[in-house]
């Protein structure tokens, strides 16, 4: 999680804050634990961004969401710190996100007073253009051009907006937005990461190049660390759909060919 000119030592105590989270998530005020954390630290939107997202990961696949630990009035709570606020927030927001809950996710953040919405941070912005891309809504795509403005290369932040491009079928232009973003120098050059691979290949189905989605996919298949099933059934799944995807495509095409041949 490291970022450009940032301390090591900033880093190592970011994911000592994070591991703790982690490893007490049957603990039901985990999120108060790391949000005291985190205070402590007098962490900037960006590292907030980077722990919280990964702690509502883990938290999820240990079924203990904190969906179920906090509610959006203990959110949007008057008393809390600003860096408290936005620990919650950006764990609740992810954890909706993680679950595709677009609506309920856009819901919460079009209720929030119009001074609190001003002055959200970056990857809040982001998490809701996530949700709107989600629903295909055209206004996520001026949001997330918005938000692209002021997030530079942080990855997280990218991530977000990826995966609601990639959720988002009926945007316009949406896979080839999603494989321009995906060429960002923050996802690197060399195709290393899996889950960006998964969201290419998916936008490459879309476009019709299905060797390259095939070949994307293979990829990612091979990076996943071993041992990994959170995500491999999803990117078997795509496979299966590239394939088949082909398979029409050229039974139509031979289809086609032949008619006009008789």
């Amino acid at each position: 999680m490291t970022l450009p000119g940032r301390d090591p030592d900033r880093d190592i105590a970011l994911r000592d804050a994070r591991a703790r989270a982690t490893n007490h998530l049957a603990a039901p005020f985990w999120p108060v634990r790391l949000a005291h954390e985190l205070r402590e630290l007098d962490v900037d939107w960006q590292e907030s961004a980077e722990v919280c997202a990964d702690a509502a990961w883990a938290a999820r696949a240990a079924g203990r969401s904190v969906l179920g630990l906090l509610s959006p009035d203990e959110i949007t709570a008057a008393d809390l710190d600003p860096v408290t606020a936005r620990t919650y927030r950006h764990l609740y927001l992810s954890a909706l996100r993680y679950d595709f809950r677009c609506a309920t996710l856009q819901a919460f953040v079009e209720q929030l007073p119009s001074s609190a919405a001003a002055e959200l941070d970056c990857y809040s912005r982001a998490l809701y253009a996530f949700a709107l891309l989600g629903q295909s809504r055209p206004e996520g795509l001026a949001l997330m051009d918005e938000v692209l403005a002021e997030a530079g290369q942080h990855t997280k932040t990218l991530h977000v907006l990826l995966h609601g491009l990639w959720l988002g079928h009926d945007l316009d232009q949406g896979a080839e937005r999603l494989l321009a973003l995906s060429a960002r120098p923050a996802f690197g050059t060399t195709g290393t990461d899996p889950i960006v691979l998964f969201r290419v290949a998916g936008a490459l189905r879309r476009l019709g190049r299905y060797d390259e989605g095939l070949a994307a996919i293979d990829r990612a298949l091979d990076l996943l660390p071993p041992g990994d099933i959170t995500v491999h059934a999803d990117l078997v799944r795509e496979r299966s759909l590239i394939a088949a995807a082909r398979d029409v495509h050229q039974h139509m095409s031979a289809r086609a060919f032949g008619g006009s041949a008789a």
